[in-house]
Formats: C-alpha cells, structure tokens, sequence
C-alpha cells in the first residue's frame, strides 16, 4: 500500500540541484520529472535536467557531474522506471545502478536521491507517477532536506572534496 511520506515540508530557499532522469518508459518518467521540478521551484531552488536513454546511464551522468566542479549541485535527483519483465534483467540494472549512486553519493558528499523505480508491473508505475503520491515530488522533498541538513552540519558552507580521491568506507576495490 502506498503512503505519502511523513516528513515535514523543507524550509529553505533557492539552491541549485540536477534532476537526471531516463527516457525510458517516458509517460512516467516525464511525470516524475514534472513533480521534482515542481517542488523544487516551490522552495525556491533552480533546477538543471539531464535526460539519458535509460535507468543504467544514470550513474555516468551523475559521476560527470560531480566531477565537473567541487559542489556545483546541492544535490541530484536520480529518476527513472525500471519494469520487470520476464528475466532477470530488470533487477540486474536496478541492483547495478542503486550501488552506483550509492557510491556517488558517499564518495563526493553530495546527496543523491534514489528515485529510480523497479516495478513489477504499469499498474505500480502509474501508481508512483502519474497517482497521488508521485515519487518525483518526494524526491524533491528528499534533495531540499539533505541539501538543508548538509548546509546546517557544514556551518552554511559548502564541503571541498576529499582529498585523497579514495573509496569510501567498506566500498569493493578494483
């Protein structure tokens, strides 16, 4: 059963954030975009989108940007729709992209909001994007609060980045 989620609205102003979204599976996708946008504009914040062609390019592009500048984002906005179908691999793409933005965001010290859904069916999709309870304005909701909390614990500044380039805790070497 789907819940809203129960977090107070963010209080903030203005920002910049990233929404990088797939193309796949569009009508929701575009529905989740809409939402995110919309919500971060209610809170005053700027947002740039990236579109890519599905849930697996994501990371790439959000590595990219993260590498492009030290904290050019207060966040990025992950969105996209993964629908199982009759293999395994719509839960290879979904595992192999949850860890790259999870990785992305311990390594940088940025937030990366997760909001590329796996689904089993259209009947979940329209659901989470098109319902009441869109994924894409929880998102957002999600980007202002961390993009807040990490502000308050870095005394209004931005963080450099780490110094010595490594993995983060516990992460695979290669």
């Amino acid at each position: 059963m789907l819940k809203a989620m129960t977090s107070q609205r963010v209080r903030t102003t203005g920002g910049r954030f990233a929404i990088v979204a797939s193309r796949y599976n569009a009508r929701f996708t575009n529905a989740l975009v809409r939402a995110a946008r919309a919500g971060l504009r209610a809170a005053g914040a700027r947002a740039d989108v990236f579109r890519v062609p599905g849930a697996y390019e994501i990371p790439v592009v959000v590595a990219g940007l993260l590498e492009e500048g030290p904290r050019r984002f207060d966040a990025i906005l992950c969105l996209g729709v993964i629908i199982r179908g009759e293999t395994a691999h719509a839960d290879l793409i979904g595992r192999a992209v949850t860890d790259a933005l999870m990785w992305l965001q311990v390594d940088h010290a940025v937030p990366v909001v997760h909001e590329v859904l796996l689904l089993s069916d259209e009947a979940q999709a329209r659901a989470r994007c098109l319902g009441e309870f869109n994924r894409g304005h929880e998102a957002a909701q999600t980007a202002l609060a961390m993009a807040s909390l990490l502000r308050r614990l870095r005394g209004g500044a931005r963080c450099p980045r780490r110094a010595d380039g490594g993995p983060g805790p516990g992460r695979p070497t290669r």
